[in-house]
């Protein structure tokens, strides 16, 4: 029988569950991207992206994915032949890396075992050995979404500091904005690249740039061709609230709405939900007796956490049979880690009784697999939910 009764729980790390609010707002019929209501609504979404990407700075808003905001961040401001400081997080560090590569820039790639975050002290020893100023940019995924791990922009911006390097520095918050704290101009960010389907809590669709001054100057003598992720003609039209060609109109009505869900919620509250529910998650990782695959606690992701198999359990197994059982959806192992690893999605539109679900789905799963682990894994998170809610 393919019926089954009852909400499908997504828990993957993105593309998150999209709230009732946004999915009405989405389903407005579409008006004319050229006449004033819309101009009124671009303005307003502008300046609610200012504040969830903490910046003065302009944000550019793409109809694409990620993946077409890596590209816009790098053809704007470089040039055939640059180089940027690549670090070998995880998948998708290692996709930003091969973006670079297909358009003619050289990337330094620092390997990395997909365990731990960006080391600062090799992007300062790495950038004070650069003295003939080779490097252009350094490029950082703040939350790797294939591993789990976060990585410390506050000690990355120092860390360029004390090198005295001019680099820019470009960061990917695809499944960090909206989810984990994170501070585009206090921490010295020149390109913030998003998207709209992890902590806003929409569809795939949107693609961010938050720009700085200094990136902006980079791009009038950067020499990368570029037509549709051009900033200069996006800043152009949407200083009056347009767009250079046609906008995606119903993603911008569920994004002017997920934005005043976070604000109305308050960003602290937030970052602090995320944090909880992150902690929850791992006390019940470790009353099962698995691995988290992060090894730095102050790497931990607070969107989700990724859980290593015990040697010879197929992880993709494990999910087949919570997906088909329990109407589940958990995360693959993405690259190298595919087979050995499920992720936990716990970002987005989130509450205690939906993580309580979803471990329960996921304790079940383990026992109905064979995988060897020790039960109380739902029992240990709930403990630690019944405890009082603070906002750090």
């Amino acid at each position: 029988m393919s019926f089954k009764s009852g909400r499908h729980f997504l828990q993957i790390p993105g593309p998150t569950n999209v709230p009732e609010r946004v999915l009405r707002a989405l389903s407005q019929a579409t008006i004319d991207h050229r006449g004033p209501e819309f101009a009124q609504m671009a303005r307003e979404l502008f300046h609610g992206l200012q504040q969830i990407f903490k910046t003065a700075g302009t944000v550019v808003v793409y109809p694409s994915s990620g993946t077409g905001a890596w590209e816009a961040a790098l053809v704007n401001t470089l040039s055939p032949g640059d180089t940027v400081l690549m670090f070998e997080t995880g998948h998708f560090a290692t996709l930003w890396r091969s973006v670079a590569l297909k358009l003619g820039l050289v990337v330094d790639f620092i390997p990395g075992d997909w365990r731990r975050g960006v080391d600062p002290a090799v992007v300062e020893e790495t950038l004070a050995a650069d003295k003939a100023r080779r490097i252009k940019a350094v490029a950082v995924v703040h939350n790797e979404t294939s591993t789990g791990v976060t990585s410390r922009l506050d000690d990355i911006r120092q860390a360029i500091d004390r090198a005295g390097h001019p680099a820019l520095f470009m960061v990917d918050t695809i499944s960090s904005l909206g989810s984990i704290d994170y501070r585009q101009d206090e921490w010295g960010v020149d390109v913030g690249v998003g998207c709209s389907q992890k902590g806003l809590m929409l569809p795939p669709g949107l693609g961010l740039n938050a720009i700085s001054r200094k990136a902006l100057d980079a791009s009038q003598s950067a020499r990368l061709p570029r037509s549709y992720w051009d900033w200069e003609a996006m800043i152009r039209d949407n200083r009056s609230g347009f767009f250079p060609y046609t906008p995606a109109t119903n993603l911008l009505y569920g994004l002017r709405e997920s934005l005043q869900m976070l604000l109305d919620e308050g960003l602290d509250r937030v970052f602090s939900r995320h944090m909880r529910h992150a902690e929850a998650t791992r006390r019940a990782v470790r009353a099962w007796g698995l691995e988290i695959l992060c090894l730095n606690p102050e790497e931990h992701s607070p969107a989700l956490t990724t859980v290593v198999m015990p040697e010879g359990y197929d992880a993709d197994a494990l999910r087949k049979i919570i997906l088909e059982r329990f109407d589940l959806s958990l995360g693959t192992g993405l690259g190298k880690l595919k087979g050995r690893v499920f992720r936990i999605g716990h970002l987005g539109d989130f509450n205690d009784l939906m993580l309580a679900g979803t471990l329960c789905g996921v304790e079940m799963g383990l026992f109905l697999a064979g995988v060897p682990f020790s039960k109380g894994g739902v029992a240990a998170a709930l403990d630690f939910l019944s405890s009082p809610f603070q906002v750090s």
